[in-house]
Order: C-alpha cells, then structure tokens, then sequence
C-alpha cells in the first residue's frame, strides 16, 4: 500500500512539475523584461547569443524531473507519518517565515558554491555536471538540465532540509517557487535586454542571466547560485561580470 501510494504521488509530482517548467520558462521572460534591468542586473555577456532549447536539455529536464518528483513523494510520505520537521499550524510569529526563507537561501548557496566547484572537479566532471555545460548557451529548459548525480544531490538539499530544520511548510513552498523561478531566470539570454537599463548595485550582490551566462562560457568561473559574495571571497569571479 505504502509503494503504491509513494509511485500514485511520484507520477502526480511528476505532472505537476512539467506543468511547473512549461509555465515558468513561458511567463518569466516577459515578465522580467518588464523589470527595467533586472534581467541581465549588468552588461550582458560578450559574445552571448540567442539561443533555441536543445534537445538534449529537454530531455535531461524531463529525466531529472522524476528524481525531484520521488524526493517530493518520500517528503510527503514521510511528513504523513510526523517524520519531518515541517510546521503546518499557524501561530508562529511573523517574522519566523522571512527569516526561514533567507536562512534556507544562505544554507543552499552556501553549500551549493561547494558542491559546484567540486563537481567541476575532472573526476566528477563526466559524471555528476557535464550533462548542464552541454549547452553553452543556456535557455529555460537548461535551468533544470541535471545528469542522475547531480539531479540526486541537488534533491538531496530539500529532503535533509525538512528533515533537519524546523521549517514552516508555507515558506518550503516559497522557497520552491523562489529556487525554480531564480534558476529559470539565471539560464535566460542576457543579449535580449541589452538595451534595458542596468542596475549595477543588483548585479554586484545578487546573481543573473551575466553572471551565470559566463559560468557556461567560462567554466571556471562564476561557481554562485543566488548571491555573488562566496565567488569574490574565493576568487572565483569573472571580472567582465
């Protein structure tokens, strides 16, 4: 009974997640060009070009999709036998949610700036991250282009973080919205708002379409997820970002 209902809520994740990729990659970029820089938040990329979703990302998108799609399920599961340490009654201050929510992001990028680096490492490279670099030119879709490795640590984040952190399921559901949306914004194509006004205070603090957009021209470069500090900390950011 347990197995049925753990594959009933995979295959209804599933679709929900699909559902997810086809809305966010459809609404995001107009709706960030309506922000006057903030999609590009500096320059663009030099040499960045427009580019048509590849196959191949779609393809590695969809796979990747049931990983997150099972990690979601055992929550669920889980959560229904009062494993997690989500909170779902109300009553908790209200500056409990805000300060979750920021704390969540710090954790994961902080953790994530790590695991990057690492996984360009040339012994985990093939293996864990060279399926997300096969595009140099991202789109939507690459924002969720994960090989098995990586798609496994990737989930692996938001699984330890409701069974370790007491966490208010309101602001996991944020937190899941915000991560997917940035990751879809990130993998947009700075060259479509060349002309848009530049925030330069944005593009300094916070990472965008530039900052990552030379991470896949420049491997090397450019490791962050949401805020561009841990690169500047180690040396690790492109000057033309």
């Amino acid at each position: 009974m347990m197995l049925r209902s753990l594959l009933s809520l995979t295959l209804g994740l599933e679709a929900i997640l699909l559902a997810r990729t086809l809305v966010l990659i459809a609404m995001i970029p107009p709706l960030v060009e309506m922000l006057p820089g903030a999609m590009s938040f500096t320059r663009p990329a030099p040499t960045q070009r427009t580019q048509r979703p590849s196959g191949h990302d779609i393809a590695l998108s969809l796979g990747s999709s049931w990983i997150f799609a099972l990690a979601g399920a055992v929550v669920i599961q889980a959560d229904g036998l009062g494993l997690t340490r989500l909170i779902h009654e109300p009553g908790s201050p209200w500056w409990l949610a805000p300060l979750e929510f920021v704390a969540v992001l710090l954790l994961q990028d902080t953790l994530f700036y790590g695991l990057h680096r690492l996984m360009h490492h040339r012994l985990c490279y093939r293996w864990l991250h060279q399926g997300h670099h096969h595009s140099r030119h991202p789109t939507g879709w690459t924002a969720f282009a994960f090989d098995a490795g990586e798609g496994l640590l990737q989930a692996g984040f938001l699984v330890g973080v409701v069974f370790l952190i007491p966490l208010q399921s309101a602001t996991l559901l944020a937190l899941l919205l915000t991560m997917s949306a940035w990751a879809v914004v990130n993998h947009l194509d700075p060259v479509q708002q060349s002309g848009a006004p530049r925030s330069e205070w944005l593009g300094r603090w916070l990472i965008g379409p530039t900052h990552h957009g030379l991470h896949h021209l420049r491997p090397g470069r450019n490791y962050g997820l949401y805020f561009t500090f841990w690169d500047r900390i180690c040396g690790t950011v492109e000057p033309s970002a």
